[in-house]
């Protein structure tokens, strides 16, 4: 578990590594042209897409499936805006994009999975997947159909070789990350008794924390994600049927519940909920939060007990989970957001 310090500075290893040349082949996007007529759409109604770099060796028959993160869209103005970008439509995807961190293909750096089948799951959604409504708003034009999309993704992994997996393990970034935790044993579904599965969050581990004006944020924009997106029949009935549908976007809602082995990657002091969760522009109106929340070298006594508080209560939404045989967990106190996808982190 994390110590009770802030981490002020990267380790020497870290710093080594950030001046490395970033190891990463270039493995060019997947569309899934026949998710379309299923409804199976990012939100401006373009296909889905992934990009997938074939396994070798001892790791032909492994397949490693990551979530790309990206926030979320929690009502019609916000989806529209992200309805223009790569996070709401193929359209604006880079035809090819780098493999590095645990997706790499190279043994020094990824010893683990390098020759798998891995595959990055591009997010065009807004609801980490979860969203299914059927009807589409003629003005708007926007199609919530993140759940679809899932299953239009799997169904074409497995045509291509994921069906005969010896080992397959789902993972993720920030939305990716909990995409990851909602999807878990739906993942372990796809796969025969046999196969060894598995998941890990990268980062996706959100807290219900109130922001330092009192406010329950990131509540409310998981409510409306669940509203806007029809998304409670997509997440797992254990938790709605005791909680409403936005707290079962929470994991410390979630992971009790879940019978596939999860490994969870996080830092307690996770940058991204700092600044969005915690301290969101809105609840700093005279920028005093500014300097801080950016480099926490320059926080003052005052706001670093404020951040501590926050990591006393990230550890304490954890450790409620309990230690089954089926969890692992690496915490650290560093100041940043996922830490998996790049060699740097």
């Amino acid at each position: 578990m994390a110590n009770g310090g802030v981490c002020l500075s990267c380790s020497a290893l870290v710093c080594a590594l950030v001046f490395l040349t970033v190891d990463g082949d270039f493995v060019d996007i997947t569309y899934v042209a026949s998710a379309v007529a299923k409804g199976a759409v990012c939100l401006d109604g373009s296909p889905p897409a992934y990009h997938l770099a074939r396994g070798f060796g001892s790791g032909v028959n492994s397949w490693l499936v990551h979530f790309e993160g990206g926030g979320w869209c929690s009502n019609v103005t916000t989806c529209l805006q992200r309805k223009r970008t790569r996070l709401g439509s193929s359209k604006q995807m880079a035809k090819q994009i780098a493999f590095s961190g645990i997706l790499s293909n190279t043994p020094d750096y990824n010893p683990d999975f390098y020759n798998w089948n891995k595959v990055k799951v591009r997010y065009c959604d807004g609801s980490s997947f979860t969203g299914d409504v059927e009807k589409v708003d003629p003005a708007t034009k926007l199609h919530y159909r993140g759940a679809r999309v899932w299953q239009a993704v799997m169904d074409d992994l497995l045509a291509k070789g994921m069906n005969s997996a010896n080992n397959a393990l789902i993972s993720g970034c920030s939305a990716g990350g909990l995409t990851s935790i909602l999807h878990c044993d739906r993942f372990r579904d796809l796969f025969p008794v046999d196969t060894k599965v598995k998941c890990l969050s990268d980062a996706g581990f959100f807290i219900n924390e109130k922001d330092i004006a009192g406010v329950e944020y990131i509540a409310a924009i998981f409510n409306g994600v669940a509203t806007t997106h029809g998304s409670a029949k997509n997440l797992p009935s254990a938790c709605t049927s005791r909680l409403s549908p936005g707290m079962c976007f929470f994991p410390q809602n979630e992971v009790k519940q879940i019978q596939t082995p999860l490994f969870i990657l996080n830092t307690a002091y996770d940058s991204w909920q700092v600044r969005n969760i915690l301290v969101p522009g809105f609840a700093d109106p005279h920028g005093k939060w500014h300097s801080c929340k950016h480099d926490i070298d320059q926080c003052p006594a005052s706001q670093l007990q404020i951040l501590q508080g926050f990591r006393d209560d990230f550890l304490k939404a954890l450790k409620e989970q309990g230690t089954p045989s089926t969890r692992g967990l690496f915490i650290n106190s560093c100041f940043v957001h996922c830490q998996s996808e790049t060699q740097e982190t």
